[in-house]
């Protein structure tokens, strides 16, 4: 654990000197928030809105920014820059552990992702959305986006492993968009047409995203919290596995 606190250590001194890479991860989110909040606030009034529980549509929409801001995965650019100059080589040609390796850029990951949702939270905080779970609904909206971040830049690492190419890894990402509107990303989804409802319940973003609504809407309700913290949990146990693997075969 140790080599891989140091290698997380010297990825996030790598983010720190990289700030212009990391400002898009909270605009890009924040600009949605407001552009989506803004087209359909009108819509969905919050004292006539049964699925609002009283708080105004952006409540409604924060955990699809919280999302957004953790799904770029720049981690795994800055992994290729290490294997096109060479440094991956030598990292592999070390006396470390493959696991250390990983987890090195998935901890690293996981501050920044902390960071990004903290500031996203907050932000939404000081525009009148509330958190009806309490503080404790805030540690979980943090935990929860943040394992989130760690689960897709994990898939993003065996995209830039297996492709060796920036480019490549940065279209990768584009993937999350149409996972991100297969949910039940404007209204609930039992208001989804039937098409719709389906690829919502097959899509395992779709549980990430209730239970961070759940957090913002309601009070602790577990039966919505769990699931979404089981994806992560079994995704971010596959990324970790899959990332181990590809390393051990790596050339």
């Amino acid at each position: 654990m140790s080599q891989a606190w140091l290698l997380g250590q010297r990825a996030l001194r790598e983010g720190w000197r990289t700030p212009d890479a990391l400002l898009p991860t909270l605009f890009i989110p924040l600009f949605f928030l407001v552009v989506n909040v803004g087209q359909a606030a009108k819509i969905f009034p919050s004292a006539s809105t049964e699925f609002l529980h009283g708080q105004g549509y952006g409540a409604f929409q924060l955990p699809s920014s919280l999302l957004l801001g953790a799904s770029f995965g720049t981690a795994a650019l800055f992994l290729v820059e290490e294997i096109e100059g060479g440094y991956f080589d030598k990292l592999r040609a070390a006396p470390i552990s493959r696991t250390a390796i990983v987890l090195g850029r998935l901890i690293a990951e996981s501050v920044k992702g902390a960071l990004i949702a903290t500031a996203i939270v907050v932000l939404g905080l000081i525009f009148g959305i509330e958190i009806a779970s309490g503080p404790l609904g805030f540690v979980l909206l943090v935990g929860l986006t943040t394992l989130w971040s760690v689960v897709f830049v994990g898939f993003m690492q065996l995209i830039a492993m297996k492709t060796r190419s920036a480019a490549a890894t940065n279209s990768a990402g584009l993937v999350f968009f149409p996972l991100l509107f297969l949910t039940p990303n404007f209204v609930p989804r039992d208001l989804l047409t039937r098409p719709m409802e389906i690829a919502a319940t097959l899509n395992p973003v779709t549980y990430v995203m209730e239970a961070l609504r759940s957090l913002l809407l309601e009070d602790l309700e577990w039966g919505t919290i769990l699931p979404g913290f089981a994806v992560v949990a079994v995704l971010g146990a596959l990324m970790l596995f899959l990332n181990v693997r590809m390393i051990r075969n790596y050339d």
